[in-house]
């Protein structure tokens, strides 16, 4: 679960950097073993449910229920996953669920509850049950298993002190992080805040990675296909 945060703390804001995973073919394997896993704990959880809505019997939805539904379970159930890589996949099914219960109770009956299947499930894991080393990443796993180190395509652009939690997906057959990290909010001297008459655009690109455009300024960066450059005008 993620932290309550005193309201007198300082104004954070959460920035998430999607990173590419290094792995070997024996890391893949365990990665995929993971997202599968939360897969068959998605589906679980429909199967659960379409027995009960065949018995008319309320659904199980809430987050609480869900949990203890898993803990009876028993260990080894799902492979590698943890437990708390599991109750990640349940609070999402209970957040999506109860999502479209507000929409359609507000009128929006094209919002449909979570009936689909899915083979590999992303899996969130929080503060405390990961740790971070530079471009080493320990992913939890259950236990009585080997640990799960895997490296980085590239350093993380947060402090490590910053970062609250990490996601593990596949994308386009890729491995990859999604790690999110509290960012303080800027606070400016007084008389040297931002001015926000002043206005930029920016064009995301190719051939030219972007553009920024401003009053009676221009900067666009070239890169791609040729080496990066800078220029001004």
């Amino acid at each position: 679960m993620p932290r309550r945060r005193d309201p007198a703390a300082p104004r954070v804001v959460h920035r998430t950097a999607r990173v590419a995973l290094r792995v070997t073919p024996g890391q893949r394997r365990r990665c995929f073993g993971l997202l599968r896993s939360a897969g068959d704990v998605w589906a679980c959880v429909l199967e659960v449910n379409g027995w009960r809505r065949r018995r008319r019997d309320a659904p199980l939805v809430g987050y609480q229920e869900l949990c203890r539904e898993l803990s009876g379970s028993g260990p080894g159930t799902f492979a590698e996953l943890d437990s708390v890589g599991a109750r990640s996949v349940l609070r999402r099914f209970s957040d999506a669920w109860f999502a479209a219960a507000k929409r359609r109770s507000a009128g929006d009956l094209s919002a449909r509850f979570p009936r689909r299947r899915r083979g590999l499930v992303p899996v969130p894991w929080y503060h405390g049950t990961f740790t971070l080393d530079g471009r080493r990443v320990r992913i939890p796993t259950a236990k009585g298993t080997a640990p799960l180190w895997v490296r980085l395509t590239r350093d993380v652009p947060y402090p490590v002190e910053q970062v609250r939690s990490i996601t593990l997906l596949c994308e386009g057959g890729r491995l990859f992080l999604d790690v999110t990290a509290e960012v303080p909010v800027a606070v400016y001297p007084p008389g040297r805040e931002p001015d926000p008459a002043r206005v930029a655009g920016v064009d995301m690109g190719i051939i030219h990675p972007y553009a920024v455009a401003g009053p009676g300024r221009g900067c666009w960066c070239r890169g791609g296909r040729s080496a990066p450059s800078t220029a001004c005008t």
